[in-house]
């Protein structure tokens, strides 16, 4: 017997309008379009991104302004602005969204397995005890347990209280 498994939101990602160019950088250069891209912050150095096809509910990423695939490159100052916004992050998937822990990383080139590895970026994925199930574990599926857009909606309304 054959399974199926719907995912609908999905054809977004695959039938939508492309981005031109790199990604990261429409978001950072069109601010006017802040809540189409789900953008949770932004300040003079970066800005917090969801992912829009997460790996748990929750799961944003710092990026800079400054298009650059290489950390070593990056302006120290701005380097200690993500890891201090990464804090605040935390703390805020924690105490808002009730994470019981939080994993952060950073794919640094294709060979790392950087989906975009044009522009640095830093994950935070929020994660919950026993948040891992078969299917994710056998079939390498995620199941995402709630409405993307609601979760957006939650976290951009905690974040003004974090960043």
């Amino acid at each position: 017997m054959e399974n199926i498994l719907y995912a609908p939101w999905r054809n977004e990602y695959i039938a939508g309008a492309k981005t031109q160019g790199c990604v990261f950088c429409h978001i950072s250069e069109n601010e006017p379009m802040d809540e189409e891209h789900h953008v949770l912050y932004r300040d003079e150095y970066c800005f917090i991104v969801m992912n829009r096809y997460p790996y748990t509910p929750g799961h944003f990423m710092i990026i800079p302004h400054h298009h650059t695939d290489a950390l070593e490159a990056l302006e120290p100052a701005v380097w200690l602005h993500i890891t201090a916004l990464a804090q605040k992050g935390v703390q805020m998937l924690k105490e808002s969204f009730g994470a019981h822990g939080v994993n952060i990383g950073m794919n640094l080139g294709r060979a790392a397995g950087a989906g975009i590895a044009e522009h640095i970026h830093l994950h935070l994925v929020p994660r919950w005890e026993r948040d891992t199930n078969f299917i994710t574990s056998i079939a390498h599926t995620r199941v995402y347990s709630t409405d993307f857009e609601r979760i957006y909606a939650r976290l951009k309304e905690e974040s003004k209280k974090y960043f």
